[in-house]
């Protein structure tokens, strides 16, 4: 901008320069100026007084322009005092200026003096005369001296109001970058002053955002402590009601007995009394007292405490398994209450290292190798835990619950196969083991083995053992009576829900948060999500079209069902968001669907949800089944649907799809679908967020 402005007044400068006639000015300023210079002016130009008489006058200027008796030339230094007098001049306004142009014009052209003695009248006439006769060779010679002088001085002070004016054009366009380039720095202090205003607004905005965070995690905790204590409460009320059942069938006769043992207080038989873990070695038995008082201050919570305490055993009796074993509970402890891996990994290796020092108990290496699995499981280290339980039964082959646990291990690594075979060795040896069973029968029903999964599942709920009373086993037991056709399922879908771990018979899904609103249909204004659904509806032919591209035969990229849902039939899906990650390569195929959706984050940011296509072969039927959580709504956009033939359950309720209509209903209860017509039915489907979820829980559960 500032090179442009320049050279926009360099311009300007050329055509003024061009325009000037410099003899005209001179001639006009000539015959107008005829004064005396001010008494501000002569201060100015004292300095250039040449001839010593205090001002500046004719004869200074005479000596400037080389004019003096003596001749000469314009040096440079007179020249350069010549400009210095014009910028002084220019200066103090363009009057003075071309005032000292008319007064360097009388100096070059000097008046002819007349003779005082000689009449005007004789004087006129011998001028006349002279104009007619010859001039003598002085006055020839003086005015050709004249007219060279006054034609140099023109040519010069044509270069001096040159310099002059450009100087003058020059600082004007100086003024006006420095005015330009002030606007711009007060717009960008402005900018600067803008752009601080809206980081403090954003950082205020996040404050108090966080701010909301912590209140909902607080109130989240309080929940979660409150739910603790009500099953607690539960577990203690149903504990006092089997133990009162169990003393009503032993008569009375036997409560009398059990009555008058020990004063009338009741009392465990020694051969139903736990028996309690040795885990002192002779020597520990010496410093017991030591070993307790560190122990104390790991039961009492003081674990920092508590880990000094043990690393200060450990440091005097470093071959002790106990104190080694004490240190790795504190470390433990200690990792549970700052929320901390690195601490929680310390203790995994101190559980080791105990197990493996000389003179531990057997009580004490089983009790420090199940812990050691137990937190390697807690840290997603699955093969980890596995091979340390793989050592538990190498070193106690004969303890089932350790081969039960073994097989869990293998579960959690998806290798089914070999947990197949812990469970058929522990069966073999304890036929009644109820948490073999229900696992057993897991696995089988895994295998689409449906009708020999049945009886391991119902007999292991059955048996009420440790273990065995989880919701899963009621969910899969359940499951597989609906495929066999058995109504019965029902009945065990109702003992799920009356133990706790269904919301009810319908709503059967295992991953949940309570309070949520339960329904299992939806309305768009329900949902709060309006835009999204029409969004959907106004594009829904555009989704159609891209979906449709990436069906065709020889590029399909839909891949059949796999969670073992369909009776028969086929049914393709192609995913473009899993648990709140976009898969790229795919929106890469169906890229306006994607952009539709970028800007919903309460589908997109699902982690517990899908976005994707199902197409659905004719004669297909999907068995009734639930999703997983209920944290999450399920939206069907339909894109090709057959007039008849295609209908979707959801509890008592069955409903038809229409093309770019939405439905929307919550798969967390029991749905069911047939696809009965002529040709294909191709959906769109959208899991977004239960409304009712706070921003904190949508950004701190788990995905599924």
């Amino acid at each position: 901008m500032v090179l442009a402005l320049l050279g926009v007044w360099s311009s300007v400068a050329v055509v003024w320069f061009d325009l000037v006639d410099y003899d005209n000015v001179i001639a006009e300023r000539a015959k107008e100026f005829r004064f005396n210079f001010s008494e501000v002016l002569q201060g100015k130009l004292s300095a250039y007084d040449a001839d010593g008489d205090g001002d500046f006058d004719v004869e200074d200027a005479k000596v400037l322009l080389g004019l003096t008796k003596d001749g000469g030339e314009i040096t440079n230094e007179n020249a350069d005092s010549l400009e210095e007098i014009f910028g002084i001049l220019a200066e103090e306004g363009s009057d003075w200026f071309y005032g000292f142009f008319t007064f360097l014009y009388d100096v070059i052209t000097p008046p002819v003096e007349k003779d005082p003695e000689i009449p005007e009248s004789q004087t006129a006439e011998e001028e006349g005369d002279a104009g007619t006769s010859q001039n003598d060779g002085g006055s020839t010679q003086l005015e050709n001296l004249g007219g060279n002088l006054k034609a140099a001085l023109k040519e010069h002070l044509r270069m001096i109001h040159e310099k002059i004016e450009a100087k003058k054009i020059a600082s004007m366009a100086l003024a006006e970058v420095r005015s330009i380039l002030a606007k711009e720095e007060d717009e960008r202090q402005f900018v600067n002053a803008l752009e601080l205003k809206r980081q403090e607004a954003a950082q205020k905005a996040q404050e108090m955002l966080e701010a909301q965070f912590r209140k909902e995690k607080d109130e989240e905790e309080r929940k979660q402590e409150e739910k603790r204590e009500a099953r607690e409460n539960k577990r203690e009320a149903k504990k006092e009601k089997v133990e009162k059942e169990s003393l009503e069938e032993l008569g009375e006769a036997e409560k009398a007995a059990q009555g008058a043992i020990g004063g009338g207080k009741g009392r465990e038989t020694e051969d139903t009394k736990k028996k309690k873990p040795k885990l002192l070695n002779k020597f520990e038995k010496t410093i017991k007292t030591e070993i307790d008082a560190a122990e104390k201050l790991r039961k009492k919570g003081k674990v920092e405490e508590a880990v000094r305490a043990f690393e200060t055993l450990v440091l005097q009796y470093p071959q002790s398994p106990r104190c080694r074993y004490g240190k790795a509970l504190a470390e433990d402890g200690l990792a549970e209450k700052m929320l901390s891996n690195d601490m929680l990994q310390k203790a995994i290796a101190t559980y080791k290292e105990a197990s493996e020092l000389p003179n531990a108990t057997p009580d004490l290496i089983k009790a420090t190798l199940k812990k050691r699995a137990e937190r390697q499981q807690f840290l997603g280290r699955m093969r980890g835990a596995l091979a340390t339980l793989e050592k538990l039964v190498q070193i106690f082959p004969e303890d089932v619950a350790l081969k039960n646990d073994l097989g869990v291990a293998h579960l959690l690594i998806g290798d089914n196969k070999s947990a197949k075979r812990v469970y058929e060795e522990v069966l073999a040896v304890a036929p009644s083991d109820g948490f073999a069973k229900v696992h057993y029968g897991f696995i089988l029903k895994s295998e689409n083995k449906i009708a020999e999964s049945i009886p391991f599942l119902r007999d292991g709920l059955e048996s009420g053992d440790p273990g065995t009373d989880d919701g899963r086993f009621y969910f899969h037991l359940g499951d597989a009576l609906q495929r066999m056709g058995d109504d019965s399922a029902y009945k065990w879908y109702e003992r799920g829900h009356q133990r706790g771990h269904f919301a009810s018979v319908w709503q059967r899904s295992l991953y949940n948060v309570d309070g949520l609103k339960a329904q299992p249909w939806w309305t768009p204004k329900d949902t709060g999500y309006m835009d999204l659904v029409k969004t959907l509806e106004r594009n829904w032919r555009i989704i159609r079209d891209e979906a449709l591209s990436v069906m065709d035969k020889t590029t399909s990229l839909f891949v059949p069902e796999e969670e073992n849902l369909r009776e028969k039939g086929e049914w393709g899906q192609f995913t473009l968001w899993q648990q709140g990650k976009k898969a790229g390569e795919s929106c890469r195929s169906v890229p306006k669907t994607c952009g539709l959706l970028e800007r919903y984050p309460e589908a997109t940011g699902c982690k517990r949800g899908q976005i994707k296509f199902s197409v659905m072969q004719p004669g297909t039927h999907v068995w009734p089944h639930t999703g997983p959580t209920n944290c999450r709504l399920r939206m069907h956009l339909g894109l090709v649907i057959p007039k008849t033939g295609c209908k979707i359950r959801c509890t008592n309720d069955t409903r038809a799809w229409e093309e770019g209509k939405v439905l929307i209903f919550d798969d967390s209860f029991e749905h069911e679908v047939w696809q009965d017509a002529d040709s294909y039915r191709l959906i769109f489907i959208v899991d977004v967020w239960h409304p009712e979820l706070t921003q904190y829980q949508r950004q701190t559960l788990s995905p599924i």
